[in-house]
């Protein structure tokens, strides 16, 4: 089989422009970036609010594997069947971080005849998104020490700034640091850190933003440190928030791209869901709602992270309510998770055992009230007799269920899920969140980990501890909670796979994001700031003369 970018070469695109004509966007919301990507001015939001919405379709997954599970080639394939179907149908995405891109994962813009292009754009610089929050980011971090080196006014505690520094790549000797080395002239040394771009507070407020001045109100509410008395100080009492909006002036704008079959697609913002919201803008959805009849959003990593935190803070933050869900699953997956590695052989037991897993996912998703569609993508490894067995199973827990090859046959290979995905959306739902905001820190806390990670119990180490009577005091422990955990398991335990249950849930820390709305609660051993592995994804990277790129998948 042909490889993505020799797929993706082969593909007859359509000028932007007319991608953008198709979908109604008048011309002069739009900012070319050469003849492929545009940039849509987030004003014409304003003219859109008299329409009425399409539909909306979160796609998820079970726990990520090694083994991979395509959920940005589903939420590709799926809107593109859709419009394949007579309907109208936008896919909207994250922008994927160069982090992953270089490291384990690779590229994020889906693969073989179900992508987003220009593929080799969308994974490198894109259209420079990234690089603004990391800009506006670490300009925040040079404020800070240059407000402390002359006088200090506000009082701020040099041993607590919460603010790191940031940047696109996975860097391990960059977690925790010593700045300011060299004399009186550079400041006064104490302990830094660096995290990803994509954990940046920085990033999920402006994927939350409405318009500039919301932004602003956000950034200005950011806590960065705390004076030698307690206090929170914010962004706000910097007076920096002007200057952080005028750096993100253009990055609040979403990026328009197509598929590999034409249909559009709005990629904008990157926050993690196993260290933030893990959702695209809200700006690029609700706009792609107004212009179209359905619209195929995705939250990052398993079901238990970014779609719990789509139902619990991202829809009631947006006022979006999800017509069906579509959670992906493998039968490669499945069978990582009963305990093989072995993907190419059957293995019933294997299967048996880790489909445990799935049937969390199913059962978590009900919860919520809104339907559920699971999408099993068909790897050519798969045997007849693996494919029935979680195709019964799923089906006798009164879920529909429908084989996936978008991977190799584009729309045509998702046909029966994107038929069986509007039925579902047709039915009556309503959204229930697993917990309400205004419930104690705590209780929120307990009621995601019984509900959703099985947990029997949580503990809280003296951090932890430390920083919900800090909460408390200044009024945050009204936030809702973004629970920061390992993908790899429903608990907190990267080694418990399947189906873990009747465990303790341990939160050793939190952390505040004031700005974006919410409380980041982190459990386990999870990091903000990843790292390479021993052969990195980058060593596949190579450019030729005539600036072909290979090696991104």
């Amino acid at each position: 089989m042909l490889s993505d970018i020799e797929i993706a070469r082969k593909a007859k695109l359509k000028k932007i422009t007319e991608i953008a004509k198709d979908i109604n966007i008048k011309e002069d919301y739009v900012h070319q970036c050469g003849n492929y990507i545009a940039k849509i001015s987030h004003h014409y939001l304003r003219e859109l609010k008299d329409k009425k919405d399409g539909k909306l379709i979160l796609v998820t997954a079970i726990n990520p594997t090694p083994a991979g599970e395509g959920k940005t080639t589903t939420s590709i394939g799926l809107s593109m069947a859709i419009n394949k179907l007579g309907k109208k149908s936008i896919v909207t995405l994250r922008e994927p971080s160069l982090g992953p891109v270089m490291g384990v994962k690779g590229g994020a813009a889906g693969g073989g005849y179900s992508q987003v292009l220009p593929m080799e754009d969308i994974n490198l610089h894109f259209t420079g998104d990234i690089h603004a929050v990391t800009t506006a980011h670490n300009l925040v971090s040079a404020v800070i020490d240059a407000h402390i080196k002359y006088g200090n006014d506000l009082d701020i505690d040099e041993t607590r700034v919460f603010w790191k520094r940031a940047m696109d790549m996975n860097d391990r000797a960059l977690r925790q640091i010593v700045i300011a080395l060299g004399g009186h002239a550079n400041g006064n040394p104490r302990e830094d850190g660096f995290i990803i771009t994509a954990a940046s507070e920085i990033m999920a407020v402006l994927c939350l933003a409405e318009d500039i001045p919301d932004l602003k109100r956000r950034l200005q509410n950011i806590v960065v440190a705390r004076t030698r008395k307690g206090k929170p100080v914010t962004i706000g009492d910097l007076k920096i928030e002007g200057a952080l909006a005028a750096v993100l002036k253009n990055a609040i704008d979403p990026n328009l791209v197509q598929t590999i079959e034409n249909t559009p697609a709005f990629i904008h913002g990157g926050p993690f869901a196993n260290i933030a919201h893990g959702t695209n803008s809200l700006i690029a959805t609700k706009m792609a709602l107004k212009l179209t009849d359905y619209v195929v959003t995705e939250s990052g990593f398993g079901a238990d992270l970014g779609a719990e935190k789509f139902l619990d803070f991202v829809s009631p933050t947006a006022g979006f309510k999800p017509d069906v869900i579509v959670l992906v699953a493998t039968v490669r997956a499945l069978k990582y998770n009963g305990g093989t590695k072995d993907f190419e052989q059957e293995n019933m037991e294997a299967l048996r055992n880790g489909i445990e897993n799935l049937r969390v996912h199913i059962e978590n998703l009900r919860k919520f009230g809104i339907p559920v569609v699971v999408a099993l993508n068909r790897f050519s490894t798969d045997t007849d007799k693996e494919l029935e067995f979680v195709i019964k199973f799923v089906e006798n827990l009164g879920v529909k269920i429908a084989l996936n090859e978008a991977f190799a046959k584009g729309s045509e290979g998702a046909l029966d899920l994107a038929k069986k995905v509007l039925e579902e959306s047709e039915k009556e739902s309503e959204l229930k969140p697993i917990y309400n905001w205004h419930d104690p820190l705590e209780v929120k806390i307990m009621k995601l980990a019984k509900e959703i990670y099985r947990a029997s119990h949580v503990d809280y180490e003296m951090a932890a501890r430390n920083k919900i009577k800090f909460f408390k005091k200044y009024g945050y422990d009204h936030l809702p909670v973004i629970v920061a955990k390992t993908q790899y398991s429903i608990s907190d335990d990267p080694k418990k796979l399947g189906a873990p249950s009747n465990y303790n849930f341990t939160i050793r820390d939190f952390e505040l994001s004031a700005g974006a709305g919410f409380i980041v609660a982190l459990a386990g051993e999870i990091m903000r700031m990843p790292g390479l592995p021993k052969v990195s994804n980058a060593v596949n990277l190579d450019v030729d003369a005539d600036g072909n790129i290979t090696g991104l998948f």
